[in-house]
């Protein structure tokens, strides 16, 4: 499986958010505005960093903001969000977030591939700081290796 598209309607670029839940929530609009999921998906991705803690900081600088598969999710994707300022996650060693990705997975087998694949683009750690300067989507999709 290769990353899901990222069209224009999924890349945010200098979100304005005052805390990780408005940041959370810009992620989950670019992915339903891309089509991928239904307005609700934002309140299932807070619930699950509230339950379970800042583990969607998987990297200095990077969340991976997620929901199980339900009926918010209308499609796997993808969404990409800068933020103009960084904010804390409360992740003791990966605080402050620049980069939010948001991820919509539509069955639990996609779950493990997207992250797997999402993965391999960050194992290359100035991925992120290029991200967070990026400043058109097609640079973001360039980085991302990442179609519209």
């Amino acid at each position: 499986m290769t990353l899901p598209p990222l069209p224009d309607d999924a890349i945010v670029i200098g979100a304005v958010a005052p805390d990780w839940r408005a940041a959370v929530g810009v992620a989950a609009g670019a992915l339903v505005a891309s089509g991928a999921a239904r307005p609700g998906y934002a309140d299932a991705m807070i619930r699950m960093i509230e339950e379970h803690g800042p583990y969607v900081v998987i990297a200095p600088g990077l969340a991976l903001a997620h929901a199980r598969p339900d009926d918010q999710v209308l499609a796997t994707g993808l969404a990409v969000v800068t933020l103009a300022e960084p904010v804390a996650f409360g992740h003791p060693h990966n605080d402050p977030v620049r980069v939010v990705l948001g991820l919509a997975v539509d069955s639990v087998g996609g779950h493990l591939e997207s992250i797997a694949d999402l993965a391999n683009v960050f194992n290359d750690a100035g991925v992120i700081a290029r991200l967070a300067a990026a400043s058109t989507p097609d640079e973001v999709r360039a980085l991302m290796g990442a179609t519209a």
